[in-house]
């Protein structure tokens, strides 16, 4: 076992943080809740998502990407779901900066008709999508 490491069978949470830690995979970035993977957490990263993308495929599956913005409104059909990380959810308000005398600003022109979320989980937009594309008779 290694020194500082909590052992993964008392608590998972804490020991694979402190794996990450240790090994110097990622580390927190400047913005709250973001985090930097350096290259030896992207290699690691590269050879698990290279595993599961072949066992998607070999399952007849195949992958999709969805936005990394949702509207407010796809969040507000599932609020007792999202209750749980609401307070975790980053919110977009506007469209763009813009400099004045110097200094960058948000323009004020520029507020979404609609505010969107940085989204927390994929089910919402998953499931707004698929009522597009799958129809039955």
């Amino acid at each position: 076992m290694s020194k500082g490491v909590t052992p993964q069978s008392e608590n998972f949470s804490a020991w694979y943080n402190d794996v990450v830690k240790k090994a110097d995979l990622a580390e927190h970035g400047p913005v709250k809740g973001t985090m930097v993977i350096k290259p030896y957490g992207f290699a690691l990263w590269d050879n698990i998502k290279d595993a599961l993308d072949g066992m998607i495929k070999e399952s007849g599956h195949v992958n999709a990407y969805f936005p990394i913005f949702i509207p407010k409104s796809f969040l507000a059909q599932e609020a007792e779901h999202v209750e749980g990380f609401a307070k975790e959810c980053a919110v977009v308000t506007h469209t763009r900066l813009k400099s004045v005398d110097g200094n960058i600003i948000v323009d004020p022109e520029s507020k979404l008709e609609e505010e969107v979320i940085v989204r927390p989980t994929s089910e919402t937009l998953i499931w707004a999508m698929y009522k597009k594309w799958i129809q039955s008779y």
